[in-house]
């Protein structure tokens, strides 16, 4: 089978934002390709004597994703330019120009795997789950995932902080909503931190798949998740469909998808319970806190990983 390569050409600042963009168009095996150095905690998940020299890091980035060929991507692509014109009001993506050739099958949907190793978040062990357990790890508390096509591997900053935030806002046996559940990290976290039930949505089909199977990987039963296909931002069947009063509300979605949203996930949640966002870049930390805060939120906290930031907030009584 031949692929299409659609290549976009932006910056090192966006291309976390354009992966976002693309997922949430049901665009899957995204690649990134940049000259930003490595980490010392990823030079030394490499095992390699020598890390590889990269040229200077001149804040240019690529993006590339493969669409079958011989289809009719009209539409698709007419999505992605829209998605980058919307993006280039809150970050810098260079040109955006998108270049196409053609390449012969290949696995992409499983070659980034070699990249995705067990790590832990404080002490919560996340493992993929094509990777075997180790005896000294048999007692840990353990995440296990295959994110598939869907966003959340648990690397990535965002991710991080909801998982700390959910420890220390959740109380055993509450409801719990999970916004945007991409690989349903967060929602298995919450079950196996002590949650009584979660509901998660996404408007990615893919990955309510993807969630279904990794709760059974982690041993939760069936009727202690549910996960819906649909958008809770305009959506009022869907706003209906998925319920008021939960305890504790997670949104690890864009900032400029909280923003508008601030208002339905007021209505999820019960007097008094918990709002956690993240997948806010630091320059639009203070658009979503006014954003809650105007939909009738209380600030509690605000923390930061790297660039992206968590904003936790109480609903009060208006």
């Amino acid at each position: 089978m031949k692929w299409d390569k659609y290549t976009i050409d932006t910056t090192t600042e966006a291309e976390d934002f354009i992966s976002m963009m693309l997922s949430e168009n049901g665009i899957e095996g995204i690649e990134i390709e940049d000259n930003v150095p490595l980490t010392k905690e990823e030079t030394g998940e490499m095992f390699i004597d020598f890390p590889p020299e990269l040229p200077p890091d001149e804040g240019k980035s690529k993006v590339s994703f493969y669409l079958e060929a011989g289809e009719d991507h009209t539409e698709t692509l007419k999505a992605v330019r829209i998605g980058l014109e919307q993006l280039r009001s809150m970050v810098e993506i260079g040109s955006g120009d998108i270049t196409s050739s053609q390449t012969e099958d290949i696995d992409w949907i499983n070659n980034w795997k070699q990249f995705f190793q067990s790590f832990y978040i404080d002490d919560i062990l996340i493992k993929p789950t094509w990777e075997p357990l180790k005896e000294e790890d048999k007692n840990k508390f353990l995440i296990e995932i295959d994110p598939g096509i869907s966003f959340g591997t648990g690397k990535h900053e965002t991710t991080q902080l909801c998982i700390r935030q959910i420890r220390k806002y959740l109380k055993e046996g509450e409801r719990v909503l999970d916004v945007g559940c991409g690989s349903g990290i967060l929602s298995i976290a919450a079950l196996k931190l002590g949650a009584g039930s979660v509901v998660g949505t996404d408007v990615d089909g893919d990955c309510i798949t993807s969630t279904h199977e990794n709760m059974t990987v982690n041993h939760l039963a069936e009727n202690s998740g549910e996960f819906y296909v649909g958008n809770l931002i305009d959506d009022k069947a869907f706003q209906e469909k998925i319920g008021t009063g939960y305890d504790l509300v997670v949104a690890n979605i864009l900032a400029d998808i909280i923003i508008p949203m601030a208002p339905a996930l007021y209505q999820c949640t019960k007097e008094q319970g918990v709002l956690i966002t993240s997948g806010i870049i630091d320059f639009k930390e203070n658009e979503v806190k006014e954003a809650l805060e105007q939909a009738g939120f209380e600030i509690l906290e605000v923390n930061h990983q790297g660039e992206w930031v968590n904003v936790t907030a109480r609903k009060n009584q208006r």
